[in-house]
């Protein structure tokens, strides 16, 4: 894992898991709607990371990392919704939701605040 992007790095490897979490529901558990939702945000996340990286300019940044973390907010959501509804039991993808999101806001305040200096 690339230190420079570690962000990057866990939301892929998070995607691959909501992946797999998916392909769980649907065949095991023949559960289509609230599956679909989670594949559609818990892949989001990487893929407007990888946007992010991307930007043009700083404000562009912000603005993909925010909806980055809305999604990741979003897929803690449906996952909890999942938990709670007896289709998953561990905790483990919604402690990975809280770790993106503590490291997506990190980086964004950061970032605000390097801008600010300039």
């Amino acid at each position: 894992m690339d230190k420079d992007n570690a962000v990057k790095d866990k939301s892929f490897q998070f995607a691959l898991e909501i992946i797999s979490l998916y392909k769980y529901l649907t065949t095991q558990k023949n559960e289509f709607i609230l599956s679909k939702q989670i594949l559609r945000s818990g892949t989001s996340i990487g893929a407007n990371i990888e946007e992010a990286l991307s930007s043009q300019s700083k404000n562009e940044f912000i603005a993909k990392l925010n909806i980055s973390l809305k999604e990741t907010k979003e897929t803690n959501y449906w996952l909890r919704l999942l938990k709670s509804s007896g289709y998953i039991q561990k905790d483990e993808l919604i402690e990975k939701t809280e770790e993106l999101s503590k490291i997506l806001t990190s980086i964004i305040i950061s970032t605000k605040q390097n801008s600010e200096k300039k």
